[in-house]
């Protein structure tokens, strides 16, 4: 994986953010949106239980609704207001540096 900054502009200002630190962000909102959809999930992975190929459509709606729930947590709007806020949170700590 490359080590280059990935440019996000929130209101008018640009600010980076490292591979690592977006890595971070997603991996927390990936394990949030699981804790959170925990429910969903189960239900997904009781339909699926004992399922080889039916599973494809037996539990398409359970699929669904889990991706939906998970969407929630990961997905670009999600994310980008993540980075904002760690953004924010990280500039103030730091005293009004750029990160």
């Amino acid at each position: 994986m490359s080590h280059e900054t990935q440019a996000q502009t929130f209101d008018g200002m640009s600010h980076a953010l490292s591979n690592r630190e977006s890595d971070a962000l997603l991996k927390t909102a990936k394990a949030e949106g699981l804790k959170k959809c925990d429910d969903v999930l189960r239900a997904f992975a009781e339909c699926s239980s004992g399922r080889t190929i039916s599973m494809a459509w037996a539990c398409r709606d359970h699929h669904k609704a889990l991706r939906s729930c998970l969407a929630e947590y990961t997905s670009e709007e999600a994310m980008t207001k993540r980075r904002k806020e760690y953004l924010t949170s990280n500039r103030s700590k730091s005293g009004d540096r750029m990160v």
